[in-house]
């Protein structure tokens, strides 16, 4: 189920940000992470499967300080429609065996 969580991380420049977005998608399932807020402080994540409690523990231990400010999913699941599978037509070989060369014509036959 896709998933989008918000963490608040205190980060103080270019390379804190940086660091913190790589810690983001590092984690498997994630598939984006953007910042946002006003002070670009919070971070956006959105994947399938990410642990939104790891991934706050991790920012903790790499970063310092680090809420879990909201998960949500992300859009309804979609009803997969089934399609007919186009019947397959049997093929029906002949078994009807044409010789070589013709016995009662001598000429054309190059076996004898």
């Amino acid at each position: 189920m896709k998933q989008k969580m918000a963490i608040n991380v205190s980060m103080n420049g270019h390379k804190a940000r940086s660091k913190a977005l790589k810690i983001a998608v590092g984690l498997p399932g994630v598939e984006s992470a953007a910042l946002k807020g006003n002070d670009k402080n919070q971070i956006e994540v959105t994947g399938d499967g990410v642990d939104a409690a790891q991934l706050t523990m991790l920012l903790r231990k790499k970063m310092g300080f680090a809420e879990l400010v909201s998960v949500a999913a992300v859009g309804g699941e979609k009803k997969e429609e089934k399609k007919e599978e186009p019947k397959v037509q049997p093929v029906v070989w002949s078994y009807t065996t044409t010789p070589y060369c013709v016995y009662d014509a001598p000429p054309a036959c190059s076996i004898l």
